[in-house]
Formats: C-alpha cells, sequence, structure tokens
C-alpha cells in the first residue's frame, strides 16, 4: 500500500488509516453494539492488509475503542502507528455523553488515561479532537506541546478546526496534522482549509470519506430503517430528507464511473478524497473483517483526469 508522509513529520502513514470509531460500542454518538473479538479480528485483518495506522479516540465507547486497539496491538505495538486524542470528556459512563473540555489539566488526565487503555508508552499522533470551548484551544494546545516536550506523544495535531483556529494554535506549536470531515457529498474544506494546509505543511486525514456508508452503494431506504435506535445517523444531516434520496440518487449516478474503473464505490469515495496529495490519508472504519474487501483497494486506486472530471460533473450537478 502506497504511503505519504504526514505533513512536516516523520511519519510515513499509508493511504488508508482504520477508523476504529464504531468499534467503540454503545454512547451518545455511537454505531450500536458491537462484539469486541470480531472488532479485535478487523484490526489484524487491516494490518495484513497492509494499512499502518490506527485512528482512535477516548469518547469512542467512552473509553472502550482504546481499549480493545491496546489488546489487538499488544506484542506487535512497534509496527503499528496509533493515533488518539483529547477535549470530549464524560462524567458518568451510565449516561454515555460528552462534552468538550479543554483545560490544560483535563487534556493531561486525558493523554495518561489514552495511555493507559491503549497500554502503549507513547502515543504516535495527538489531536484534539474538537475546538471546544473555542476560547480554550490555546490553552490545550499548549499543554499538548508540553507533553509532546516531555515524549508521551510524538506528534500532535487538531481536528474539525477552521483557518483561523489552526493559524492562532500554529504561532504556539506546529502543527501536524488536521483531520476533517471530507467526502463526495461533504466539501467544506476545499474552500480554504485544503489549501492553507497545502501551504503550510499540515497533513490533512480526512475522517468519513464514505458518508458514514452512504457512499459505499450498499446503503437504501429499508436499510436505514433496519438502524438500531441509538445509531448516530439518525441525527445526521444527510440521512434526513430531502438530502437522503438526493444522496441516494448521486450514488446511482456513481456506480457506473466506478464500474468501469473495476473498482466498488467505497474504493471510488476514498480514491477521490485522495486525488489531492494534499490529503495524506483517508480514515476508513470497519467493524467486522469482510468490510475492508470493498474499501482497501481505495488506498491505492488513482483517478485519472477523466474519471475526476465526470465525478465532479455529478457533484456539481446533484
Amino acid at each position: 500500500m502506497r504511503t505519504r508522509r504526514l505533513g512536516s513529520s516523520d511519519l510515513e502513514l499509508t493511504t488508508m488509516g482504520l477508523g476504529t470509531w464504531a468499534i467503540g460500542g454503545p454512547w451518545d454518538w455511537g454505531w450500536g453494539p458491537q462484539d469486541d473479538d470480531e472488532s479485535i479480528a478487523t484490526i489484524h485483518k487491516s494490518l495484513e492488509l497492509g494499512i499502518n495506522w490506527l485512528d482512535s479516540a477516548p469518547c469512542y465507547g467512552l473509553g472502550h475503542s482504546e481499549e480493545v486497539v491496546g489488546r489487538a496491538i499488544e506484542g506487535i505495538r512497534d509496527s503499528v502507528i496509533v493515533a488518539t486524542k483529547c477535549g470530549l470528556v464524560w462524567d458518568s459512563p451510565s449516561d454515555k455523553t460528552v462534552y468538550g473540555q479543554l483545560k490544560a489539566d483535563s487534556v493531561r488526565r486525558e493523554v495518561e488515561n489514552s495511555l493507559t487503555r491503549l497500554a502503549i508508552d507513547q502515543i504516535d499522533l495527538y489531536q484534539m479532537h474538537w475546538p471546544n470551548p473555542d476560547g480554550d484551544i490555546e490553552e490545550a494546545w499548549e499543554e499538548m506541546a508540553r507533553i509532546k516536550e516531555e515524549g508521551l506523544v510524538r506528534h500532535i495535531g487538531v481536528s474539525n478546526f477552521s483557518v483561523s483556529q489552526m493559524e492562532r494554535v500554529m504561532s504556539i506549536h506546529p502543527i501536524a496534522s488536521l483531520q476533517p470531515s471530507y467526502s463526495m457529498l461533504r466539501r467544506d474544506i476545499e474552500d480554504d482549509q485544503l489549501q492553507w494546509c497545502r501551504a503550510n505543511q499540515v497533513g490533512i486525514l480526512p475522517y468519513s470519506p464514505m458518508q458514514a456508508g452512504l457512499l459505499t452503494g450498499a446503503f437504501s431506504r429499508k436499510r436505514m430503517e433496519a438502524l438500531v435506535s441509538d445509531d448516530w445517523r439518525w441525527k445526521s444531516e444527510h440521512f434526513v430528507e430531502p438530502a437522503f434520496s438526493r444522496n441516494l440518487e448521486t450514488v446511482e449516478l456513481l456506480r457506473p464511473i466506478a464500474n468501469d474503473l473495476g473498482a466498488s464505490l467505497a474504493e471510488l469515495a476514498i480514491a477521490w478524497t485522495l486525488r489531492d496529495d494534499a490529503v495524506t490519508s483517508a480514515i476508513v472504519g470497519a467493524r467486522r473483517p469482510d468490510q475492508l474487501n470493498g474499501t482497501i483497494g481505495g488506498a491505492d486506486l488513482e483517478l485519472d483526469i477523466s474519471s475526476i472530471a465526470r465525478v465532479e460533473e455529478i457533484l456539481t450537478r446533484n
């Protein structure tokens, strides 16, 4: 699998990373119950297929995703790049609700707890999950820089930040990465973040390149109706009308392009986010080993000018 350097860091990431949001299990923004053994098998399968990095966060299942990742990488830590985050905390596991907290002492507790759950001595990439509260991002970033100096993490980055927010923290310490939502159905970062990151040597790690399953080609109204009640997609703007029907129509228009490339729709969606070399790696979630079969090819699929133009025509029309 291809690799790309993450911004100005020394991390060489494969062009696909495994996202572990879903394997955390139930919480306020979860994907419903998950099987831990199946999750571990999925992580192992992704590594066998060539993926070299895993993305997690404390809030995914209120610590459970990190615990599962820690179990999965036991004995193979040196061959895996581990990324996790800070900034979303909870008071009690019983209500499964998280909120933004960026005070220095909270960030310090979070990194210590993440290291314990992951059962590792150092986190390779540590990112601020959301700039919330906005007024505390400098305080959190200063603490993250101290944590880096102490060797608890190798590199620090941000997630879901605007250009102005990145400029505010950049003056304190360089940013290794920006992790934004980016897909054919959500292109906000093309307006400014993408070009700013290119100019400032900040690697981009898009999450939801398949827009939470919509761009896999396997989603339908029937499947939507079958989602468990605590699946976060019931709250997503992309899954409510009229956007939901419009998105399904877009997917059907994209299907012939994928077929012409000998790829799945999911692989086309992933490759599309990687068409710009400002993007280092796409974060692709999976809960079962078999789900990787329809996505893994996207990491090495290079779209030609004609295919990109065909996709653009559909996206601008819809």
